[in-house]
């Protein structure tokens, strides 16, 4: 075998194990950000848990305000729809797009289930409610740390897919790129009002 026959294999092989390592790289990574998507499916199905407890209990106090309540209901509904078509494919982007847009609606309607709630001192002073409140607030507190590693899980898959030649290898072997889990939430885009009375 002559110098420029190996040297023609060795930059083969080379290339070969390179090739190799991009793609399991890419593997590894796509694992990641299924995992992070793993534990905000947790957090939400406990949030998902305790809204028709919350709404059971709110009943008694509110019931006068029965489509605030429906509302509600209906949002969670909607919410543990888009979370079970998520979870079985986190890389589809679509589907967690749609989970964003019902977790966002779901976020909405228990604001105004809270903002409603307020002209009731009975259901406030309530035990259960304050329990059922409480974890609910711990509870969606979780839900941002997970969403959060998971968004940071999905960028470090993105950045690394999206690099030369990585591109190539990812577009090759069919990895897509997938969304950011972000819940639209009022309470984010109004401004801080500041009053020094």
């Amino acid at each position: 075998m002559s110098i420029s026959t190996m040297i023609g294999i060795g930059v083969i092989v080379v290339l070969v194990i390179y090739l190799i390592a991009i793609y399991n790289k890419l593997v590894s990574l796509k694992n990641r950000f299924k995992n992070a998507f793993a534990q905000i499916d947790v957090q939400l199905q406990r949030r998902h848990d305790l809204i028709p407890n919350l709404v059971e209990s709110a009943k008694a106090y509110m019931k006068h305000e029965k489509e605030t309540l429906e509302q509600v209901m209906q949002a969670r509904n909607q919410a543990v729809t888009a979370t079970q078509a998520a979870a079985q494919q986190p890389d589809d982007g679509g589907k967690i797009k749609q989970l964003s847009q019902a977790e966002g609606l779901l976020n909405k309607a228990l604001a105004n289930f809270y903002a409603v709630s307020e002209n009731y001192p009975d259901l406030k002073a309530n035990d259960t409610m304050q329990q059922l409140m409480e974890e609910l607030t711990s509870t969606e507190n979780k839900v941002g740390f997970s969403r959060q590693a998971y968004n940071d899980a999905v960028m470090h898959y993105h950045t690394y897919r999206e690099q030369f030649p990585n591109n190539f290898i990812s577009g090759f072997f069919g990895f897509k790129e997938t969304e950011m889990f972000e819940v639209e939430s009022a309470e984010v885009k109004k401004a801080v009002k500041v009053s020094f009375n």
